[in-house]
């Protein structure tokens, strides 16, 4: 059973299968295959191309809709007028469902500020399109004017975080506030096996560098979405919750990080906090 997040009136499991690149059938099985392993939090977007295999595959996997925890995204051309209420609509047609639990705000524009978009997201809320309201790749100031404007709870921020990024100024705001944090990359775009310290702290506890990588961020607050198509990877994946790591190895993983260490960066990136 994967342990839940409670935040703001939301339960999030703690660890979701990101669909980012999965296509087609691929993505049709990994989400089926996923939730009948255990999963209950899968991840899509409207950018991602794939939410009518995201929904195909819910509803194959025979896994009831109220036990899973679906998540997709408003693309940062289409925070406008008119085109946020039509991405909606068009993500809920795609997927073939009358709702999702978690709509966020995919990336910010810098030339759509947030009170053009923000009542847009709270109104979907109140329509019944979605549970629950947040944002992805929102710095601390846009958090801040966020929920300023904000009439419904905003409880999640979905950001990259892995060993190699440091992300203690973003995550401590977020605990600060009482928001859940979901991390995006979270085996570093396959920068994780063969790194000495987790290799290490892998033998140590009998699991692989990327469980520990994945347990060091639900250690660390964070929900991991990791992308995997492969079963044997996305049975892996789940097995990170009867371990602990202690407070020293975490030390040691916290050291990993890099100042350079971002691996997405498209034109629309915010200026990230120290």
């Amino acid at each position: 059973m994967v342990p839940v997040i409670e935040v703001r009136g939301a339960q999030i499991p703690a660890i979701g299968l990101g669909t980012m690149t999965l296509k087609g059938d691929v993505c049709v099985e990994a989400v089926s295959t996923a939730l009948k392993m255990g999963y209950r939090h899968i991840d899509t977007a409207v950018y991602y191309d794939n939410e009518a295999e995201v929904g195909e595959g819910i509803r194959k996997s025979g896994v009831p809709r109220d036990e899973i925890f679906l998540t997709t995204k408003v693309r940062h051309s289409d925070l406008g007028p008119g085109d946020f209420e039509a991405s909606v609509e068009g993500s809920l047609k795609r997927l073939d469902l009358p709702h999702v639990d978690l709509l966020l705000i995919h990336w910010p524009n810098p030339d759509i500020p947030p009170p053009v978009y923000i009542p847009a997201l709270c109104k979907a809320k109140r329509n019944g399109q979605t549970r629950h309201i947040g944002v992805a790749n929102f710095t601390i100031a846009l958090l801040e004017e966020a929920e300023k404007i904000a009439d419904e709870p905003i409880v999640n921020n979905q950001i990259e975080t892995h060993p190699f990024l440091d992300h203690r100024t973003i995550l401590a705001y977020c605990k600060g506030r009482g928001l859940s944090v979901t991390g995006y990359c979270p085996l570093g775009r396959g920068r994780i096996p063969g790194n000495p310290v987790l290799a290490r702290i892998a033998k140590t506890h009998g699991k692989s560098e990327a469980q520990i990588a994945l347990r060091f961020l639900v250690q660390e607050g964070v929900i991991p979405i990791p992308r995997t198509a492969t079963p044997e990877k996305l049975k892996a994946n789940l097995d990170i919750f009867d371990f602990m790591l202690a407070d020293s190895e975490m030390t040691e993983i916290r050291k990993l990080a890099e100042p350079n260490g971002r691996i997405i960066t498209p034109p629309q990136s915010p200026k990230w906090d120290s």
